[in-house]
């Protein structure tokens, strides 16, 4: 009796397990994946482990359900199961590394990416999960400036998902939910709660998060509604709704809902029913409102779900797929847009943290694409989707079920801190101390035309734009314009930028720094060219400007020698402005031997303590001091000077 009994609990646990499994298989097809699941478990657990082909079959199905839904532990295990059975599809290892990348198991989907391109080495999936792990830990030790946190007041019990900013405030958000509140009672069988609905949060007067609502009527119904975008001007409503069938699967449309004052119309399809053969979700209106971007599995794509676009208002059918610079084998999502253009949208297909990463694309052309990954914190090793930016703003929110173990989705704010750039800038005479009365003028390629009042120590601060390049001009009575270029570094570090404005007189001779001849010689040395490439450029900058070269001599040899001398050195000067494009006519040679000896400034007197301002550098003062100290006093006298003879050159037509 007792053998009898075994067999007989055998037949009939065995008969349970096809029914669970059939059942399972009809869950599977419908897409309700969280039904499927509990009965592949079923059939799983009623199925003995020597019909090991079965149990491989059952548990990767099993797999495959979990995965869907985002249970992602029970999905590895799953998947090892049906590796343990010998599951004959190679694909098992791919799905396998998957999950175990979303669940931060680098190592372990490192090794499985590896086998299952050992099965096929063309998988690109593979190939790019591989490179993933590679890249993860990089992401990780180097995270963007990005400022993560998940949202206290959008976020309730089960899921939240898709926020769009609904008004061109932006103090209106409208996202998708399946809370309690959610109308109807179904408990869908694709995630085991209810159908979702959209849910509005308002700011109040003092900007601050309201409770969300549920939006009652519109285009909220008994089924799936979700995951909206509004067209530029915020007057319509695109969004996905799924209907439901007991029997068929159900596929997603794209339908709209307008704005009438406060309130939103019942939704209707985007387009005719003979555009609904295959799946259109996740729409999203270009921002200059020229084109619809969706998401669909029509034929034609590169595998899973592409992204498409139609003209504004163009049947879907025949839409124009975005090509492989954004479309893989795998899936593409939630393409959503900021102000200026740029395309963002999740894909499990390109090299990611795990799951769905969100990706930022800027288009190069018609036909090509720059995507980029946004890396760590905003992307995790979960699923991470639906950016909305609020206005022209690096801030806004998005979603992810990152740190949930039923894989429920939920809402984060994002901020990327702003980058500060700062010029710095110090006005003052060449040879001399700030001037307080100076003004710089300001220029940039974005527009940018400021006039800048220095401080009394001669300086000013002016916040510039990354990425934008400027031109500056300081600018006092009595003194030659002084100019400088900049481009402000597109980095995402806060930058300081200092430029020196020493500005030349017009009233007095000024020093040329680092002028050298050979010994004795009229001959340049080669160093002398970065001061008189200054000279240069500060003369094409002050076009209306003649000066005259003025060389001078120590005290030592006769006056004749060293006349003749300095007049040869003051040509070679002259020599080379005019060979670097100065105009002959605005330059004069004078070689004033010994006979014109320095008089010390107060900033020369600072430098030597031996010296006071106004003392001149004469023979007799000279023969005073120490040898040291006289060596020092004719180095001051042997030197270059210019001076400015007319400020008006060629401002009249003539010279």
């Amino acid at each position: 009796m007792a053998a009898y009994l075994t067999v007989a609990a055998l037949l009939l646990c065995g008969c349970g397990a096809e029914i669970s499994l059939r059942k399972g298989d009809q869950s599977y097809a419908l897409g309700e994946y969280t039904e499927a699941a509990a009965r592949y478990k079923k059939a799983y657990s009623g199925t003995p482990a020597k019909e090991k082909e079965l149990r491989a079959d059952i548990a990767f199905k099993l797999g495959e359900s979990y995965r869907r839904i985002n249970y992602v532990p029970r999905a590895i295990a799953a998947y090892q199961n049906a590796v343990r059975y010998k599951y004959p599809d190679s694909i098992v290892y791919r799905h396998l590394a998957d999950m175990q990348r979303a669940s931060g198991k680098v190592k372990e989907a490192q090794k499985n990416y590896l086998i299952a391109l050992e099965h096929d080495p063309d998988d690109l999936l593979a190939q790019n999960g591989l490179e993933s792990c590679s890249l993860i830990q990089q992401w990780k030790e180097n995270p963007t400036r990005y400022i993560v946190k998940r949202d206290n007041i959008m976020n309730g019990r089960y899921a939240d998902w898709s926020p769009a900013y609904a008004s061109p405030e932006y103090d209106q958000i409208i996202f998708t939910s399946t809370r309690k509140e959610s109308m109807g009672e179904d408990v869908n069988g694709i995630t085991g709660m209810k159908n979702c609905d959209f849910f509005l949060i308002r700011k109040d007067e003092k900007g601050k998060w309201q409770k969300p609502e549920l939006i009652e009527g519109g285009p909220n119904t008994n089924f799936e509604d979700g995951t909206c975008s509004f067209s530029p001007d915020f007057k319509t409503m695109y969004y996905t709704y799924c209907s439901s069938d007991p029997q068929l699967p159900r596929p997603a449309t794209i339908y709209t809902s307008s704005r009438a004052d406060a309130s939103w119309a019942a939704g209707k399809p985007y387009s005719s029913s003979s555009d609904s053969v295959y799946n259109y979700a996740h729409p999203a209106a270009s921002p200059d409102g020229k084109w619809l971007y969706f998401v669909s599995d029509m034929d034609g794509g590169y595998g899973g779900l592409d992204l498409w676009r139609v003209p504004l208002g163009g049947r879907l059918i025949g839409a124009e797929n975005l090509g492989p610079d954004i479309n893989t084998p795998g899936n593409e999502m939630f393409p959503t847009f900021r102000r200026n253009g740029e395309l963002y949208f999740s894909s499990d297909g390109h090299p990611g943290m795990g799951g769905l990463d969100i990706l930022r694309a800027v288009s190069t052309s018609d036909t090509t694409w720059t995507v980029t990954n946004l890396g760590a914190p905003v992307n995790s090793a979960a699923d991470d989707f639906g950016m909305t930016f609020e206005g022209d703003y690096t801030r806004g929110f998005f979603s992810s079920n990152r740190n949930d173990g039923r894989g429920r989705d939920h809402i984060y704010s994002f901020e990327l801190p702003e980058t500060v750039h700062n010029l710095i800038g110090w006005v003052y005479e060449k040879d001399g101390y700030e001037l307080p009365d100076a003004l710089v003028y300001l220029v940039g390629n974005d527009g940018t035309n400021l006039k800048l009042n220095v401080r009394e120590d001669g300086s000013f601060t002016q916040r510039v734009t990354p990425g934008v390049s400027y031109l500056l001009l300081g600018t006092a009575k009595g003194f030659m314009n002084y100019k400088q270029e900049i481009t402000a570094d597109s980095t995402d570090q806060d930058r300081e930028y200092v430029l020196q404005f020493p500005l030349s007189s017009i009233s007095k001779p000024v020093l040329i720094d680092n002028i050298f001849f050979d010994f004795d010689r009229a001959t340049l040395r080669p160093e002398s060219a970065e001061s008189l490439d200054e000279l240069v450029q500060l003369l094409k900058d002050n076009s209306g400007v003649t000066i005259e070269i003025g060389a001078h001599c120590d005290y030592k040899g006769d006056d004749q020698y060293n006349r003749r001398l300095s007049q040869q050195r003051a040509e070679s000067v002259v020599s080379y402005l005019i060979n670097h494009g100065i105009d002959q006519k605005r330059l004069t040679a004078r070689g004033y031997g010994e006979s014109t000896p320095k008089t010390i400034t107060r900033k020369v007197a600072e430098k030597y303590d031996y010296l006071e301002e106004g003392t001149v550098l004469t023979e007799e003062f000279i023969g005073t001091l120490t040898d040291a100290q006289q060596e020092e006093c004719n180095q001051l006298n042997r030197r270059t000077e210019f001076r400015v003879i007319r400020t008006t050159y060629g401002l009249f037509g003539g010279n």
